[in-house]
């Protein structure tokens, strides 16, 4: 009784989802044709009836294969992915079905203008993810998305897996227990999770829809083993594995295996290694950063006259260490004292805790040479805006590893190669997670980690997420 009920739940889940993407499918052709109509004075009225009709019909075929593709190929009703890999694949989705919806309108010589097809499918990029992402929440709240979860294991994998889920709440995994596969752990709730040693306690917290995620250390695989054959006899359908590949970049990477024989081979690309990624990396960079200087232009402008009333230059060049070992001249808004660096020397000299903070993070959470000017285009990241120019240039990137100076190269120890594989960037990982939040050994983790998966999609879902971050002042200081 009790798994038929969490079936139910999951098949009402699922067609809740469908019917919310087909509703926003169909919602943007009608929306489209309205807002066209009112600002454009009726171009529509020309269109006959049976036209129009054809078309209302082709568009709700269309929102049906698409809901099938998602459903069925896809699987986005049935398995919880990232928020930002199933993005892509919606907005991937959506593209081709424009385009079958474009060459269909013009094999029918229908009179449908064309501004209809683009407003439609415009629409349909923004409506589907977000109505989507508003729904999943919603049944998130009402608890209809949770699924119960279970880690086996209780070691460093098993706590990187917990922080994962919980960074991807849209997921919506609830992780109620771990299980300590060897007796370790010492303790008792980890993460405000209990760590179970009983199997019989952790197999009466389970139904058929619970998801297990075997996280178990390298030197522990044969845990490994027999958990999932013991995953696989009491018939557990939701079962995955997190295997320990700390290092490895795992964006694009080919997976395939040998037949009869336990050999899984892992094709790892270098993408920022190919011309063409570098081509459209700098692409990308140019248009990007003309477009944010031509919209900005009155704002640079203010903030310059701001920022110079104290008598001294509003933009100053501070060096950096670049890609190849590359010095140049990072740009920003000057924020601090004409005289800062003698204002440091002495605080460095007087104050043992700044001393200490200064040598650890290269900087200082409540800097004396900081204006009041300085304060709010610091809190707010306009400091930033004149590395724009950096852009242009191609000293700088949009997205890329945190530009450091020469003295923080040691810091990153065997990782310095990996971030002289790429320009610096005005945001990056390390910028929309956490910022100055969190230690120099994560920084260097998230900076090594970007070049290693590099994607432009990667940059374009870290430039949306810094949107959010600067908004929030998230680790601004």
């Amino acid at each position: 009784m009790r798994d038929t009920e969490f079936t139910f739940k999951s098949l009402i889940t699922k067609l809740m989802l469908a019917c919310s993407d087909l509703i926003c499918f169909n919602a943007a052709l009608f929306v489209a044709m309205m807002l066209i109509n009112v600002q454009s004075g009726s171009p529509l009225a020309d269109i006959s009836e049976k036209e129009m009709n054809l078309k209302i019909a082709t568009h709700i075929c269309l929102s049906v294969i698409c809901i099938g593709w998602f459903w069925v190929r896809l699987r986005h009703y049935t398995y919880r992915k990232p928020f930002w890999f199933e993005l892509k694949e919606v907005f991937r989705t959506i593209l081709i079905f424009s385009v079958i919806d474009l060459s269909i309108t013009a094999l029918s010589q229908w009179q449908m203008s064309r501004f209809v097809w683009l407003l439609t499918w415009v629409l349909a990029l923004i409506l589907i993810p977000t109505c989507r992402a508003l729904a999943k929440r919603l049944l998130n709240k009402n608890g209809l998305w949770k699924k119960q979860t279970i880690i086996i294991g209780s070691s460093k994998n098993a706590h990187e897996a917990w922080q994962a889920l919980q960074s991807e709440e849209v997921m919506g995994f609830d992780v109620i227990a771990f299980y300590d596969v060897d007796g370790t752990c010492p303790q008792e709730i980890m993460n405000g999770v209990p760590v179970l040693r009983d199997e019989q306690a952790l197999w009466s917290l389970t139904n058929s829809e619970t998801q297990f995620i075997v996280a178990v250390e390298y030197e522990q695989s044969q845990y490994r083993d027999v958990w999932l054959k013991s995953l696989a006899m009491h018939n557990c359908r939701s079962v995955s594995v997190i295997p320990t590949l700390r290092g490895v970049p795992l964006y694009g990477t080919d997976m395939a295996y040998i037949f009869s024989h336990e050999v899984m081979i892992l094709r790892v690309q270098n993408n920022l290694a190919k011309r063409t990624s570098r081509f459209l990396k700098r692409a990308f960079d140019i248009v990007g950063a003309l477009s944010i200087i031509l919209m900005l232009m009155p704002a640079l402008l203010v903030l310059g006259f701001l920022v110079g009333r104290d008598g001294g230059p509003p933009i100053y060049g501070h060096e950096r260490v670049g890609m190849n070992g590359r010095k140049f001249k990072c740009l920003k808004f000057r924020s601090m004292v004409i005289n800062s660096k003698e204002v440091l020397e002495e605080v460095l000299r007087t104050d043992p805790i700044a001393r200490a903070e200064w040598d650890k993070d290269f900087k200082l959470k409540n800097d004396p040479r900081i204006t009041k000017v300085g304060h709010f285009i610091r809190k707010t990241s306009l400091d930033e805006l004149p590395q724009l120019w950096n852009v242009v240039r191609g000293d700088m990137s949009l997205v890329g590893p945190r530009p450091v100076i020469e003295d923080e190269l040691c810091r990153y120890a065997g990782d310095v190669d990996y971030y002289l594989m790429a320009k610096p960037g005005m945001t990056g990982l390390w910028q929309v997670s956490g910022r100055n939040d969190v230690d120099y050994e994560t920084r260097v983790y998230f900076d090594s980690w970007y070049v290693k998966n590099w994607s432009l999609w990667n940059d374009i879902a870290i430039l949306f997420k810094t949107v959010g971050v600067v908004l929030k002042r998230d680790g601004a200081y």
